[in-house]
């Protein structure tokens, strides 16, 4: 059996218990998670989807609710990435949480649409598919505030809209709900935890993750970053704060 991630150390047990309470108020404020729910996370194998699993299978020990957590990785097989499952289900074993392995094949002749966008939406149709089959009311993902961020700036430039990714989302007329616990949490504090914690990286990396428009919404955050310290709290709060009165209509 291969070396497991590192164990917890004073300094990840104490950047842990930070992302814990954040996840744990997140899940509170906006009733993320109720009594007898079962939830299946989407576990791509990346720091997020890890952090979140981790943290959601120690609040199942201290949220006055009860529920069954449950995991789920899907494999593309005909991209080119490559992931450890081994080391994936090691780690649900640690957390005693029952992962279920799937595999898909993905058309990317679609020209129309971008790669990691077909992937992306297949892969998570068979994660609806197997909350289905699982009887899972909710499936939580691993989009952080960062990720809100970025698909408020993407949606505004190339979709003329101003959405983003809400905390829980509700599915098929309500058969299941999204629920995103780490989205007040930033990216740094997770790669820090990340970091410390020792996550293994994809064994190798998707051919097409720096050929996206995401990409380069990243490189324009960093250069609003030089503007304004607090510029990304902003975009965040903005989403929150918005005065139908003082912006342009289309004519009628």
């Amino acid at each position: 059996m291969q070396k497991m991630i590192k164990k917890i150390n004073i300094k990840s047990s104490k950047q842990f218990e930070k992302i814990c309470r954040k996840v744990g108020k997140t899940i509170f404020d906006y009733r993320l998670i109720d009594d007898k729910d079962r939830v299946l996370v989407g576990l791509s194998g990346g720091k997020d989807s890890m952090i979140l699993l981790e943290t959601l299978a120690d609040r199942k020990k201290h949220l006055p609710v009860s529920f069954e957590l449950f995991a789920i990785h899907v494999t593309a097989t005909n991209v080119g990435y490559k992931t450890d499952t081994d080391y994936l289900t090691d780690f649900c074993k640690e957390l005693k949480v029952k992962l279920y392995l799937e595999e898909i094949e993905v058309d990317l002749t679609q020209e129309e649409k971008p790669a990691c966008f077909i992937c992306s939406w297949e892969r998570r149709k068979k994660i609806f598919a197997k909350s289905k089959e699982l009887h899972c009311n909710k499936i939580a993902l691993g989009h952080h505030n960062d990720d809100a961020i970025q698909t408020m700036i993407m949606n505004m430039i190339y979709h003329g809209s101003y959405s983003s990714l809400p905390q829980k989302l509700e599915m098929f007329n309500g058969r299941v709900n999204l629920i995103r616990p780490l989205l007040m949490i930033s990216e740094k504090e997770l790669i820090c935890y990340a970091e410390l914690r020792g996550f293994k990286e994809h064994e190798k990396s998707c051919p097409y993750e720096d050929l996206t428009r995401r990409n380069d919404v990243k490189n324009l955050l960093e250069s609003i970053d030089k503007l304004n310290k607090d510029a990304r709290k902003n975009l965040f709060r903005a989403m929150d704060r918005i005065h139908m009165d003082y912006l342009p209509r289309r004519k009628p």
